[in-house]
């Protein structure tokens, strides 16, 4: 019997007479036939060919698009997409922030001519990359999420619209570009890729690997980094040229004695207990202790109470407080670990504050204002880090934050756009003296 491959809800299936070693395939005996994952249908039609195995393909019926866009390529961009396409149009590209990353994605639809879907993390991005689509294209464009759900030949969509209706659209693309990829190792969101049948996928990130080790995840459903360019090699010419400068500021000595007696608590247990915190799994394990050992639990707070110390010291806000006078000219972001402090100092220095509590609205029109130059600094705690539509800066102030490579990237992306002058884009990061923050700020950098 003649083989055929068609999609059913999220997987391919294999009917008629198939070998038994064809990857991801396992036998459906409630069907009589073969499924694998919808992922693997570019790999299962290159074992077919290759084995020279006579098949028809039903598994996507698209119609071919004429897409073309406004945007030149620059050289790097050129290079990045290259790159991908001599991958088999597989594979993730790990380009800084505000380097064009939507635009690469444009030019990747354009050279594929079919149904392209694309998928970010959030509303804001979904909104940038409808507006970005529609000027570019001349075809509907679909959405889903936001509360719309429109399919068309080129959609945006939500990581959580996706994962929601992915079984349902996997045979509508040929090509799935994937913004912000990294977000994809998370559990849920890897069903997305499994279950879309588009045999084109690209990724793209500011910082491809994760902590978690989730990054070799993403290397299988969608493709591993094919290119990858640094802020270093950018800067000067397509990013602006930067300066980062580290500032050390003391505790007063109330919060040296509150730091203190906070951190002996925790390093007393971890002597204790044999925990030596030297990983991910060793905070875990922490974590699983504190659920029914009090000890463990209060070393838990009191570490979480010394770290709310060394992030917001008193004198961290001092010293904003010089550079927001040095810099009164300039466009500045100041970033926090901590939506408290954020209010904190939108109170004593009058700014413009921005926070997951933040609506929409609000958020929208506070950046429209920093656009139009009616605001020139703004503080915010995490929001900003990726995912929304920032408008120019040229000063960033890191007050407190994790010791996330990722995390020190997208901000200081927020600031490498590049100016008329040509003017060097500035990057203070204000860490606290003999505290664990010392161990935090290497880690990130």
């Amino acid at each position: 019997m003649s083989l055929t491959l068609s999609y059913d809800a999220g997987t391919v299936r294999l009917q008629g007479d198939y070998p038994a070693d064809l990857p991801g395939v396992q036998a459906d005996e409630r069907s009589k036939s073969g499924r694998a994952p919808a992922y693997r249908y570019a790999d299962l039609r290159e074992t077919l060919d290759e084995r020279g195995i006579t098949y028809t393909d039903r598994v996507l019926s698209l119609p071919d698009l004429s897409l073309s866009t406004t945007y030149d390529l620059r050289a790097y961009q050129r290079t990045a997409l290259d790159a991908w396409r001599d991958a088999g149009d597989r594979g993730c590209l790990e380009l800084p922030t505000g380097s064009g990353k939507t635009v690469v994605g444009i030019a990747a639809a354009v050279a594929l001519g079919t149904p392209t879907l694309v998928v970010v993390p959030t509303i804001d991005l979904l909104d940038q990359w409808e507006r970005e689509l529609d000027r570019e294209f001349d075809v509907s464009i679909g959405r889903l999420g936001g509360g719309e759900q429109r399919l068309e030949p080129v959609t945006v969509a939500t990581y959580d619209s996706a994962y929601l209706r992915a079984d349902e659209i996997g045979d509508q693309f040929g090509l799935v570009v994937f913004d912000e990829v990294h977000h994809l190792g998370g559990e849920g969101y890897r069903d997305i890729a499994r279950l879309l049948a588009a045999p084109a996928r690209l990724g793209l990130t500011a910082t491809f690997e994760r902590p978690d080790g989730a990054h070799e995840v993403i290397e299988d459903l969608v493709g591993p980094v094919v290119h990858r360019i640094g802020v270093d090699d950018l800067a000067g010419e397509h990013l602006a040229d930067y300066d980062i400068k580290r500032i050390e500021v003391s505790l007063t000595p109330a919060e040296r004695e509150r730091y203190e007696a906070a951190q002996s608590t925790f390093t007393d247990y971890l002597a204790q207990s044999n925990i030596r915190m030297t990983s991910g799994s060793d905070y875990q394990e922490l974590v699983k202790r504190s659920g029914t050992d009090p000890r463990a639990r209060e070393a838990l707070l009191a570490k979480q109470r010394a770290r709310e110390v060394m992030m917001n010291a008193q004198r961290k806000v001092d010293r904003l407080g010089t550079l927001l006078d040095r810099h009164r000219e300039d466009r500045i972001i100041v970033f926090t670990a901590y939506t408290d402090l954020v209010y904190r100092l939108s109170e004593r220095f009058l700014l413009p504050a921005i926070t997951h509590e933040t609506s929409a609205g609000e958020r929208r029109e506070i950046l429209d204002r920093f656009r139009e130059g009616d605001y020139s600094r703004v503080v915010t705690a995490n929001v900003l880090d990726e995912g929304v539509d920032v408008p120019d800066a040229n000063v960033a102030v890191v007050l407190s934050g994790s010791g996330s490579e990722r995390e020190f990237t997208q901000r200081l992306g927020r600031i490498l756009r590049p100016t008329d002058d040509g003017s060097r884009a500035l990057l203070y990061e204000l860490v606290t003296e003999e505290t664990a923050e010392e161990n935090v700020a290497a880690r990130r950098r």
